[in-house]
């Protein structure tokens, strides 16, 4: 499986969008402070995730994600965040 995952950040309240296939593995490397664009920004809560079968998949949510746009806020709102 592949996963795209949402933390938010417990020190700036801000969220990060990410893709991994081992997601328990990346949640310990974000909270170790092993990815440099969340060292300085932990402590981090995961607050969503979706599986999908396929890395093409998975990496075209994320991107869809990241462009911050409709897919973006309507995960927002949905979320109720």
């Amino acid at each position: 499986m592949h996963y795209v995952y949402l933390l938010k950040s417990l020190k700036d309240l801000r969220y990060y969008i990410g893709y991994s296939s081992d997601l328990k593995s990346r949640l310990v490397d974000h909270s170790s402070g092993n990815v440099k664009s969340t060292k300085d920004r932990r402590p981090l809560d995961l607050v969503y995730y979706e599986s999908y079968k396929t890395k093409e998949s998975a990496m075209e949510r994320e991107r869809q994600l990241k462009k911050f746009g409709s897919a973006y806020k309507g995960l927002l709102q949905r979320l109720k965040i």
